[in-house]
């Protein structure tokens, strides 16, 4: 057990949890400095301590998530994947509810605390998912089993969209679809879907986009129209972005601009601001790292569930960046998405911490002697 123990934590894929960590680490100092400074209505006073606890047990989750074998964790999906979905569906009660300026109803008031479900539920849709593509096997691209597969993957998209929450629904897309290319769906599928791409999106448009939505993407392409309405916020975050200059105004200037949302969705607009364009590129190519690590990590995992769950992570993580840097950037529309690891939020942060265990549990037992768990037949 001891020569095991030492091999799993040498096996550990360290620098991705060191790299995540160092996110981490920035979110609790920039929260901090938001509340000290009095930039934001929005933030209250601790939390920049709930973020800094909800890291401090997500790196403590990571590990032991790490330790365990993901195949074993995946059997066990009918005591975790109701509760995933009980979550969500308690949105849609009394116990449901939005946050302020957001159009979705994504939160759930448990009373003792608030949590986001849908975070719950990438967890569980990564493991149950990842079991549903290695026991069908390569009779994948058999019509019944792909849309088996494909009725499976639409419950949580499906439930995060009719919450209102499209960007989440974008990830739960992404995931899907990069999922399942990596366990061999044929490219005929996928230029079928390619072209059946511009009826879906039309779709979308005409009968589930409201006004506000079909708006936020017209303003895209002519900007200046509303300056004072929707591009407004968007418009903040580039004006803080160029106030950071080369180097950034430091933690403490009254040169700050303050734009809504800076400490969750627009996180990074401040970051530019405190450090600069070098720190904010600096944070781009720490995001970049992460993403390669968790490419490396799928090519080393022992079978196609492993490399699933970490492309699965990885579809997860890229989504998230690129939706929120195009956000944020005005090159996307505002889409209520959060930038993993950095945007407040203790739910967000604890599931990212234990994905990424996931990713590293796929990584760490590739070898069966350095399985933690693992108990000699």
């Amino acid at each position: 057990m001891k020569e095991n123990t030492k091999g799993f934590f040498r096996r550990l894929d360290w620098l991705l949890l060191l790299l995540v960590t160092a996110c981490a680490v920035t979110s609790v100092v920039m929260l901090y400095s938001i509340s000290a400074n009095g930039l934001s209505d929005q933030v209250e006073p601790n939390d920049w301590l709930v973020q800094l606890i909800a890291a401090g047990a997500g790196v403590v989750g990571c590990v032991v998530v790490s330790a365990m074998d993901y195949r074993k964790l995946a059997k066990f999906w009918f005591l975790y994947a109701p509760v995933a979905l009980v979550l969500v569906a308690l949105t849609f009660t009394d116990l449901g509810y939005g946050r302020e300026g957001a159009d979705d109803v994504a939160w759930v008031d448990l009373g003792f605390v608030q949590i986001q479900p849908s975070e719950i539920l990438k967890i569980a849709f990564l493991l149950t998912f990842a079991l549903h593509l290695s026991k069908v096997g390569d009779k994948l691209n058999h019509p019944l089993h792909l849309l088996l597969l494909l009725l499976h993957a639409a419950v949580p998209a499906g439930l995060v969209a009719l919450q209102g929450d499209y960007g989440t629904a974008i990830v739960f897309a992404v995931m899907i679809v990069c999922m399942l290319f990596t366990a061999g769906l044929s490219v005929w599928y996928l230029l079928a879907g390619l072209a059946m791409l511009p009826v879906a999106c039309w779709v979308m448009w005409e009968y589930v986009f409201s006004d506000v939505h079909r708006e936020r993407i017209l303003v895209l392409f002519h900007p200046g129209t509303d300056p004072l309405g929707l591009e407004y916020q968007q418009d903040l975050g580039l004006k803080a972005i160029r106030a950071g200059g080369l180097f950034g105004l430091g933690f403490e200037s009254e040169g700050y601009v303050t734009v809504p949302e800076m400490h969750n969705d627009f996180i990074f607009s401040y970051i530019a601001q405190v450090a600069g364009f070098l720190g904010a590129v600096t944070v781009i190519l720490v995001m970049a790292v992460i993403c390669l690590r968790l490419f490396a990590d799928s090519h080393a995992a022992k079978d196609k569930m492993g490399k699933t769950i970490c492309i699965g992570v990885l579809a997860m993580l890229f989504t998230h960046y690129v939706l929120n840097l195009g956000m944020v950037l005005k090159v996307l529309p505002v889409i209520g998405i959060p930038l993993p690891f950095f945007s407040a939020g203790g739910t967000a942060m604890l599931s990212m911490y234990l994905c990424i265990g996931l990713a590293n549990s796929a990584y760490t037992h590739n070898i069966k002697k350095y399985r933690m768990f693992y108990d000699a037949e």
